[in-house]
C-alpha cells in the first residue's frame, strides 16, 4: 500500500508490472487460479508470474531457451483468443477464479463470444440456485497510444464502445491512471462477481500520481475524482480524462496553461472506470447530482479519452448539454511513429488541448504558437525517429 505521494508525476512505474506482481501472488495463494494469455504474458510485461507458476506445455519436446513449462501448468498460452477465452470461460463456470491478457488490438477477436458470455451471466442471474460466478477479467495492454514498431494494425480500442453499449449493464471499463490505481483494480476485478471486467492500461513506465487512499476512494466514489494537485478553486474550465496516457497528456496542458494564462482557474477530473451509459462501475456509477459536483453546472468540459471520443462524449451526455463539451481521444489515425506523434495524428496532444482554451479565451497568438510547436514535432519525428516533446 502506497499511503502517500508527495510529489505527484515525479516518478514512474510499469503498471502492468505490478500486475504481473499480483497475479504472482495469487498464483502462490490459489491453487486453482489460472492465467490465459496468447503468446504475450513476456511482451505484456507480467512475466514475473513465472517465478510462482509454470506453463502448460503438455507432452511437447522443451529447448534450453523454453520458459518453464509442465503438464500441468497453470499459465495456458495458444495463439488463439477464441480457444482461451473458451477454456477461461468454463474454468470460471466451475466458480474458480481467472484472467486474461493480451493486446488491446486482439481483444475485438472475442467480441462475439463475449457478448454471448454477458447473456450467459443476464440469464442466469434469474436462476435462483446458481451461485454467482466469479467475474470474466480481460488485462488489456499494448495499447493503440503505444505501438511504436507494429502501427496501424495494432492500434484498436474498439472493445471498450463495443462492452460500454451493451444494455445489460454487466461489463466494467476500468482505466487506471498509475501502478497504485492498478492494484486497486486487480482487487476489485478479483471479487468482483458476474460481470465482466476490461482493465486498459499502458505497459511502460506511466508516472505514479496518487496514493492507496485515493485509488480506492475513486472506485468508492462513482468511478471519478478531483485531482487537488493540478486543481484551481472555482474553476473556469473543467479538464477530465479516461485513460492512463491521455491523462498524462492533460495534465501536461494544465500545466502549460498555468504559464501562458495564469488567471484562468482549472479543475482537473480523473475517471476510472466506465459502465453503461455512466461514469463509474455497475454497482456504482456516478449521480447527476455527484457529477455537478466534480464537473460544476455550467463549465466548460474538455475531455481526453483513451477510446474513440464519441464513446465518452455519449456518457458525458447522460449527466450533461453536449454544448459543454469537447472531447478528444483516438480518431482512428494510426502509423508506426513516435509515442508523442500519436497523440498529435489523433488530436489528443497536450497542445491540442491547449489550443481548445486557448480559442475560448480568444487568444490566437496562443494558438499560432502550439500550433508551430505541434508542426515542428511532425518534422523532426518524421527526420530523426524522435520526439521533441516529451
Amino acid at each position: 500500500m502506497i499511503e502517500r505521494v508527495d510529489n505527484p508525476g515525479a516518478e514512474k512505474f510499469s503498471p502492468a508490472i505490478r500486475f504481473g506482481e499480483l497475479l504472482t501472488e495469487e498464483f502462490e495463494k490459489n491453487p486453482h487460479f489460472y492465467f490465459f494469455s496468447p503468446d504475450e504474458t513476456t511482451s505484456n510485461k507480467f512475466d514475473q508470474i513465472f517465478e510462482a507458476e509454470k506453463r502448460a506445455w503438455g507432452d511437447l519436446k522443451q529447448e534450453s531457451w523454453d520458459l518453464p513449462e509442465s503438464a500441468g501448468g497453470r499459465i495456458i498460452e495458444m495463439l488463439s483468443e477464441n480457444v482461451l477465452f473458451s477454456v477461461m470461460c468454463g474454468h470460471l463456470s466451475n466458480g474458480e477464479k481467472a484472467m486474461m491478457g493480451s493486446y488491446e488490438a486482439f481483444y475485438p477477436v472475442i467480441t462475439a463470444q463475449l457478448l454471448q458470455q454477458i447473456k450467459f451471466i443476464k440469464q442466469s442471474k434469474r436462476v435462483s440456485w446458481r451461485k454467482p460466478m466469479p467475474a470474466v477479467n480481460l488485462l488489456s495492454t499494448s495499447t493503440c497510444w503505444r505501438q511504436d514498431h507494429n502501427g496501424f494494425t495494432h492500434q484498436s480500442p474498439a472493445l471498450i464502445s463495443q462492452l460500454l453499449s451493451v444494455p445489460s449493464n454487466l461489463a466494467n471499463c476500468i482505466f487506471p491512471i498509475d501502478d497504485v490505481a492498478a492494484e486497486e483494480a486487480f482487487h476489485f476485478m478479483m471479487n468482483s462477481t458476474d460481470v465482466v471486467n476490461l482493465t486498459t492500461f499502458d505497459k511502460n513506465d506511466r508516472p505514479r500520481y496518487i496514493d492507496s487512499h485515493h485509488a480506492s476512494f475513486e472506485f468508492k466514489n462513482g468511478g471519478a475524482s478531483i485531482y487537488e494537485f493540478i486543481s484551481d478553486p472555482d474553476p473556469d474550465i473543467v479538464f477530465t480524462a479516461c485513460g492512463d496516457i491521455v491523462a498524462h497528456e492533460t495534465i501536461e496542458a494544465i500545466k502549460i496553461l498555468k504559464k501562458d494564462l495564469p488567471k484562468i482557474n482549472i479543475r482537473f477530473v480523473y475517471i476510472n472506470s466506465l459502465s453503461y451509459r455512466a461514469i463509474g462501475t455497475t454497482e456504482r456509477k456516478l449521480s447527476r447530482e455527484k457529477f455537478m459536483d466534480l464537473f460544476t453546472k455550467d463549465r466548460p468540459i474538455i475531455g481526453n479519452f483513451h477510446g474513440y471520443p464519441e464513446t465518452l462524449e455519449n456518457i458525458l451526455e447522460n449527466y450533461t448539454l453536449r454544448g459543454r463539451l469537447r472531447v478528444h481521444g483516438f480518431n482512428e489515425e494510426g502509423s508506426t511513429t513516435t509515442p508523442f506523434e500519436m497523440l498529435r495524428k489523433n488530436a489528443a496532444s497536450r497542445y491540442d488541448l491547449a489550443i481548445d482554451v486557448a480559442r475560448l479565451a480568444c487568444r490566437d497568438d496562443l494558438v499560432e504558437k502550439y500550433e508551430k510547436i505541434l508542426a515542428d514535432n511532425h518534422s523532426h519525428a518524421i527526420q530523426s525517429g524522435e520526439d521533441l516533446v516529451k
